[in-house]
């Protein structure tokens, strides 16, 4: 038997020297506190921050909080919280040891260790991955959604929150003197906006002069972050171990690619993330609108009709000829002409680059882990490029394709039998809706109004396109109904 692996940890760090950066490394003291530590986290705005401490310096390692689950925690803590990044790509694996992470709380275990880390006035940012769930916003106001369970209860007991935007304002009434900055890293059009309503709709409900002290005085910066992050395998694990030549409980993988759009207010200081490659401006808008309609809107698409058609992968449902057909036809046709965006941008390059990194077969992106939150997801990513269609004149059969393929999808089956798994917060609503039978289903559903806006779910020429496509799907499959749509 062969004995197991040392594991990953600082002193394992001088035998790493080839999966580390050339340049030279002080550890870092706390500046930044993360909400909601996941893989992408890891992958994305953790790598920018270790990359930009290593070009200019400065006191930004990471806290993270594990707001649900301990399960990252109890992996990284005996790793001193390293963990390696493996960068695929079609040319090869590199494989890169993560430093920026100094420890990890789990809020349900230690909630008051949160806050003090949260108030301690060396943290000058609390950015979060949350997704768009953990905003509790109200879908059919914009704001707070104040029958949110967890809001319901914060409010109750605030001393002792369990919601994001509970935490945020409990910390920022003892940090009037030096406020941090609150950064939105999930892919949320207007991300920052989001956020500043639900936190302060929060606060205001509590104290109207600190709501509004943290509209007027707090900076929440909208962003935009792009990279292809897979949920970790035990291949992955293999991998990293092979590599390192000790064992990663938790690795990261991931693309190459990486980018980063951040609106450039920070009134207490912030990395130099621009010498790690990100860009820095005053209006994040249209790139968060273009990624999202085009990336995220397409991946979406993409998801729901492979895994009606057994495809389980990005890159092998992108190597279909006739789901390939249909995404690049939607970005040219559909989705591109409704971006307003810089002189420098080139809509059609753009297109093609994502259609490239779709087709990464290093990655494994499972299309199901794409597939989840579609009440969230449907919104930002396809409807309102939907609406903007329409608006102009033009027809939105495609882009109904799409939306009738998440109405497939919530039946639970592939075309073959196979169970799909709805992991949805509207979860129960839905399955309800389904159950009721299919005649009928496409309106039931547009009638949800969390997710389908009033005027979009009355217009005659939406629901007629929805019902077509609904109708292709259940008599034809995806594949031949995207082939016979990527044509039309």
């Amino acid at each position: 038997m062969n004995a197991p692996l040392p594991r990953l940890n600082l002193e394992r760090l001088p035998h790493l020297r080839d999966h580390l950066p050339a340049l030279p490394w002080k550890e870092p003291g706390i500046g930044i506190v993360h909400l909601g530590l996941g893989n992408f986290h890891r992958a994305h705005q953790a790598m920018y921050t270790e990359d930009a401490m290593l070009a200019a310096g400065g006191d930004w390692g990471i806290c993270g909080v594990s707001l649900r689950r301990a399960d990252t925690r109890d992996a990284l803590a005996p790793q001193d919280f390293l963990y390696s990044v493996l960068v695929r790509d079609t040319d090869g694996e590199r494989v890169r040891v993560a430093r920026a992470l100094r420890g990890i709380l789990v809020a349900p275990e230690e909630p008051q260790a949160v806050l003090a880390a949260m108030r301690d006035p060396k943290v000058r940012i609390v950015s979060l991955t949350v997704t768009e769930k953990g905003y509790c916003l109200d879908p059919k106001t914009g704001g707070l959604d104040f029958s949110h369970p967890l809001i319901a209860r914060d409010l109750k007991d605030p001393d002792h929150p369990q919601s994001v935007p509970g935490y945020l304002v409990a910390a920022l009434r003892t940090r009037r003197e030096h406020p941090f900055t609150v950064l939105s890293c999930d892919n949320l059009a207007h991300n920052g906006v989001a956020l500043r309503r639900a936190v302060v709709d929060y606060a205001r409900a509590l104290d109207p002069a600190l709501g509004a002290w943290i509209d007027s005085e707090v900076a929440f910066p909208s962003t935009m972050v792009d990279r292809i992050v897979p949920a970790t395998s035990e291949a992955d694990r293999k991998a990293a171990a092979a590599a390192l030549g000790c064992a990663d409980a938790w690795p990261v993988p991931s693309e190459s690619f990486r980018q980063w759009v951040i609106e450039d207010n920070f009134p207490a200081g912030r990395p130099a993330w621009e010498q790690a490659g990100a860009l820095l401006v005053s209006d994040v808008t249209p790139y968060e609108v273009g990624k999202l309609r085009m990336l995220n809107g397409c991946h979406s698409t993409l998801a729901y009709l492979a895994l009606l058609a057994d495809i389980d992968t990005v890159d092998a449902a992108i190597a279909n000829a006739d789901l390939r057909a249909l995404l690049h036809r939607m970005m040219t046709d559909d989705i591109a002409p409704t971006l307003t965006v810089p002189a420098t941008f080139d809509r059609l390059s753009y297109r093609d680059q994502l259609l490239t990194r779709l087709a990464n077969p290093a990655l494994k992106h499972r299309c199901i882990q794409i597939a989840m939150d579609g009440s969230q997801k449907l919104p930002p990513r396809l409807l309102g490029t939907v609406s903007d269609r329409l608006r102009d004149g033009y027809a939105v059969h495609r882009l109904a394709l799409a939306v009738a393929a998440w109405m497939r999808f919530l039946g639970g089956r592939s075309e073959r039998g196979t169970a799909l798994e709805l992991n949805d917060p509207m979860a129960d609503h839905l399955r309800a809706l389904v159950s009721q039978g299919e005649d009928g289903l496409v309106e039931r559903l547009l009638g949800v109004r969390e997710i389908f806006p009033p005027a979009l779910a009355a217009d005659l020429r939406f629901v007629a396109s929805v019902r077509s496509a609904f109708a292709a799907l259940a008599k034809d499959g995806a594949l031949a109904t995207a082939r016979r749509y990527a044509t039309r």
